[in-house]
């Protein structure tokens, strides 16, 4: 949600006018759909990633806003709290070795800002979510100092009308309160961006869904939180209840959350912005001056601002986007499943992975999705993110029996989905090089049940084992991943605990 607000307050007229122009909006897309107004397929993928600042003893800093003037450049921008950036490349097409210049930029892009920050005594980390994260870094007065922030959180803590309840039961159980919604800075992610044509959204959108569990087996993170271990994955309970609008009795009802999987497949981008207006009132009913069907009848393009921006406060795993590029709207998937890290090469595995699967799934004669139920693919991610590396996956069975079958998610990736991702890769014209090189790291960390979550743990257990105290061996484990982080090495090779202290003399 980048738009540029202006903090106050909202009348009881002002919902209601808000609401009125959603409709309108909602059908100047049906017009845009039917009219078949969208820019045409360019394979285009866009890329961002969610960073923390940490110092050099491991803990966050609250320096965004200082480090941002450093660094100087529009790729780099605030997010929710003042220990987090977030960078962003521009859009690539797929194609050729992609996935390696990509790599390159990254690297350029994140050794500057990390020179820049340490002239500020920290450094950027690249993780889930940072271990080293105390109940008090995360706390109103620590938003990042940016009107849209505030305006965002003084809506949701209003609509709530009460403490947000952080429950979590995972290795150990984290019980806590917060005033406010700054709990959910500590989800740092990557977030995936897939230009697609309106015919093609909904299988793509349906493939992103099915697969997102698998994403977060294999990629998962974030197992700590406020000093416990939580979930291997720990963002997404993290963030459903720390922006959760409902109290419990909304709850009991089943009103949906705002950070939604959703509740089935689809047929057309449009189901997914008319749900946005079905179940979710607004949060900032920000109205401008366009009329988006008088646009259309004198022939040119909406903004479809309040959609946007209504779209913007629905924190689904899998996102539509509807934008503007050189006078033309388009259509994006956006996949906000994954953590953030642990290096760019781990991060660019995941990205390589994802758009094969997608293109393969999509374009399949018997897409997954007619051979399993939706409640598959929520369930899916939920035990991905409980279990990570070892969760177990349902899955529609080979062959031609149908049905499903239960399945190790590692078994799943390396038999039937690494296949399915390389065929991907290859319709999208990437040469073998890369194909090779990023799926492979994923069949590395199937083949030794190992990602970040997996090392973070094992490495914590094994520090505490040397004698530190909980928080020692949380800060020493942070430090560890930052100095393997740098060093560019995927995590399926990093050595589980803490380095040997050199011998004196």
């Amino acid at each position: 949600m980048g738009e540029k607000v202006v903090a106050g307050r909202f009348d009881l007229s002002d919902r209601q006018r808000y609401r009125d122009k959603l409709r309108r909006c909602l059908t100047g897309l049906e017009r845009l759909l039917a009219e078949q107004r969208f820019d045409r397929p360019k394979n285009l993928m866009g890329l961002e990633i969610e960073l923390n600042l940490v110092g050099t003893d491991g803990m966050p800093k609250m320096l965004n806003g200082e480090v941002l003037e450093r660094i100087a450049s529009r790729d780099f921008q605030t997010e929710l709290a003042m220990f987090n950036l977030e960078v962003n490349i521009a859009p690539h097409r797929l194609g050729g070795r992609v996935f390696d210049r990509l790599a390159e930029e990254l690297r350029t892009s994140l050794a500057y800002a990390d020179r820049k920050a340490g002239e500020l005594d920290a450094g950027i980390v690249m993780i889930g979510i940072l271990p080293t994260l105390d109940r008090d870094d995360l706390v109103s007065s620590n938003l990042s100092d940016v009107d849209r922030y505030t305006l965002l959180n003084d809506q949701i803590v209003a609509a709530r009308g009460e403490d947000f309840v952080l429950d979590i039961d995972g290795v150990e159980r984290l019980t806590c309160t917060s005033k406010s919604i700054a709990p959910e800075a500590a989800c740092t992610s990557v977030q995936l961006h897939l230009q697609v044509t309106p015919g093609r959204f909904a299988d793509v959108w349906n493939a992103a869904q099915a697969v997102a569990g698998v994403q977060i087996a294999v990629g998962a993170n974030s197992p700590f939180l406020f000093g416990r271990e939580l979930w291997r994955e720990s963002r997404p309970p993290l963030f459903q209840q720390s922006t959760d609008t409902r109290p419990p009795e909304l709850q009991t009802q089943g009103v949906r959350p705002r950070t939604w999987f959703g509740e089935r497949w689809i047929s057309s981008a449009y189901d997914l912005f008319e749900e946005n207006l079905r179940y979710f009132p607004a949060l900032l009913p920000i109205c401008d001056d366009e009329d988006p069907l008088k646009v259309l009848d004198e022939g040119g393009v909406p903004s479809l601002a309040e959609l946007v921006l209504h779209n913007g406060t629905v924190y689904r795993w899998n996102r539509p986007v509807y934008d503007i590029a050189d006078g033309v709207p388009h259509l994006r998937v956006e996949n906000r499943v994954l953590p953030a890290g642990p290096t760019i090469t781990d991060v660019i595995a995941n990205a390589a992975f994802y758009y094969g699967l997608v293109r393969a799934l999509a374009e399949e004669s018997r897409p997954v999705w007619t051979r399993m139920p939706f409640e598959a693919a929520a369930s899916n991610f939920d035990a991905a993110c409980r279990h990570g590396i070892d969760a177990r996956m349902t899955w529609p069975r080979r062959g031609r029996y149908g049905g499903t079958v239960e399945v190790d998610a590692v078994t799943l990736v390396r038999d039937e989905l690494l296949p399915l991702a390389e065929a991907g890769l290859a319709a999208w014209g990437v040469e073998r090089a890369d194909r090779d090189l990023y799926l492979g790291v994923i069949e590395e960390r199937c083949r030794r049940r190992a990602n970040g979550a997996s090392w973070q743990a094992a490495t914590f257990h094994r520090a505490l084992e040397t004698g530190l105290s909980r928080d020692a061996a949380l800060a020493a484990t942070t430090r560890r991943y930052g100095e393997l982080m740098r060093s560019g090495e995927p995590v399926h090779t990093w050595p589980v605990g803490l380095p040997e202290p050199a011998p004196l003399g």
